[in-house]
């Protein structure tokens, strides 16, 4: 089957890129003493997590239990559930880990610690557990240097439901740089705040042989990676708009895409219609911040090859609206209706969500399989 043939808006994934993207970070990686701990939360798809691992049993991070539960049943076994645990969720936790999963879960409150200890010892069994870390505001985490540290610490350690296994931090304001050096700093940052707070509960007398630090970008652009013992990165094996701006890779790095099919035109005002709107991309605009703004995705021909300067410049539910990134109008003859674009997304863990499948192809425009997603919580 080739492209053409697929009904449209679909998701295309091109193996040969992917392949590539993983060797790339594999490489990069490599001999520099952390693990690299693939994250699932952008592929959510076992035949693209097998490439990215050494071994099929791990290690992994996911962003849901639902991810968990289906690499699980896929043969991998260590796992970091990388969101903030939720009450509710302990349960699904511990029968995971009943049926033999090191799941680890994060938390970063002295009353969450508690409850987890007391819910792990209704349960009977005994929940890993990783203390997060606000390395740079955006987020969840421990402020670098709170007494709650040691106050959480002491609680995961002491208590029979629960075990300290260390710590993990998330520089998220990595996707916001500017330039390389910007995210060097981050990096760097992300770095200090986890090795700086193992030491803390190493010199309080608590255990901390995990500490885990990752974003694609900081993965990528961090220096010195001393005293972490662990990388977690996801999105690199797809790269997208953001991680082409941030300098990552190419935009012809872009794994994944989305086929539209042209459906109208506004000629008089410079634009064509495809049947690829919000439901189809996501409303991310990750790129909105950068020197180059992308819009909701760069508009290639079927064969994946950018088209001169066209970009999805709005989207409604299921129309999105392509133009230039210049202003100036699109000329109808060139894309008349019916014919097929494929649209590079700004965030591809956002665009992915949106579908359950990928068409793969290899550098072409041949089907040669379909992969299924997991999505959901």
């Amino acid at each position: 089957m080739d492209l053409s043939e697929l009904g449209t808006p679909c998701l295309v994934l091109d193996r040969g890129k992917i392949d590539e993207n993983i060797r790339r970070m594999r490489e990069h990686l490599s001999g520099r003493g952390p693990v690299l701990r693939p994250h699932a939360k952008t592929a959510k798809c076992i035949e693209v997590i097998a490439r990215a691992l050494d071994d099929p049993s791990g290690p992994v991070a996911v962003s849901t239990l639902k991810e968990a539960e289906y690499l699980f049943e896929h043969s991998v076994k260590d796992i970091l559930y990388a969101v903030g645990i939720a009450p509710t969720k302990l349960e699904r936790v511990a029968a995971l880990r009943g049926s033999g999963a090191d799941v680890t879960i994060v938390l970063d409150s002295v009353e969450m610690a508690r409850l987890v200890a007391a819910r792990g010892a209704e349960l009977g069994t005994e929940f890993p557990v990783l203390v997060e870390l606000d390395c740079d505001g955006e987020r969840a985490g421990v402020t670098p240097g709170d007494p709650a540290l040691l106050e959480i610490g002491r609680v995961l350690d002491d208590e029979p439901g629960t075990e300290l296994r260390g710590v993990m931090t998330y520089a998220g304001v990595s996707y916001q740089a500017q330039a390389a050096d910007d995210t060097r700093r981050v990096a760097a940052r992300e770095r200090d705040v986890a090795v700086e707070s193992a030491g803390a509960l190493r010199r309080a007398g608590l255990p901390c042989p995990v500490v885990s630090v990752g974003s694609t970008p900081t993965a990528w652009f961090a220096g010195d990676l001393s005293g972490v013992t662990e990388v977690r990165a996801g999105v690199y094996m797809f790269n997208d708009l953001v991680m082409a701006g941030l300098g990552m890779g190419e935009v012809d790095d872009i794994a994944v895409s989305v086929l539209a099919s042209v459906i109208g035109w506004q000629a008089d005002r410079g634009f064509l219609i495809t049947d690829a709107g919000w439901m189809a991309l996501s409303r991310d605009r990750g790129t909105a911040c950068h020197v180059v703004d992308q819009g909701y995705g760069l508009v290639c021909g079927i064969d994946g090859v950018p088209l001169d300067d066209l970009i999805v410049t709005s989207t409604n539910q299921e129309h999105g609206i392509v133009g230039s990134r210049g202003g100036g109008g699109v000329d109808p003859g060139r894309f008349p209706v019916g014919s097929f674009l494929r649209i590079l997304p700004s965030h591809a863990c956002a665009t992915a969500a949106m579908h359950d499948r990928y068409h793969v192809v290899d550098c072409t425009t041949e089907v040669v399989d379909v992969w299924q997603r997991v999505n959901g919580w």
